[in-house]
């Protein structure tokens, strides 16, 4: 017979959690992948041609790459 080992179901409850945040988090970049289209070299080029990046001043934009970090999410 195996030895079982018990666990203290706060602990539990924040495993689980934290398994289905990170299942969670997968699927939605899958899903977000889905939804970005594909363009080849060519239409890229064109696309930074007619909006180049130089054009524009770096006070107009707002970094949201903190967004999507893990401490940002558990809020």
């Amino acid at each position: 017979m195996e030895p079982t080992t018990t666990i203290d179901p706060q602990m539990l409850k924040a495993l689980i959690k934290e398994s289905v945040r990170e299942v969670m988090q997968e699927e939605w970049f899958k899903f977000f992948e889905l939804l970005t289209p594909y363009i080849d070299d060519n239409e890229q080029a064109e696309i930074e041609a007619q909006f180049s990046p130089t054009e524009y001043n770096d006070d107009d934009f707002l970094d949201v790459t903190d967004w999507f970090s893990r401490e940002h999410q558990a809020q």
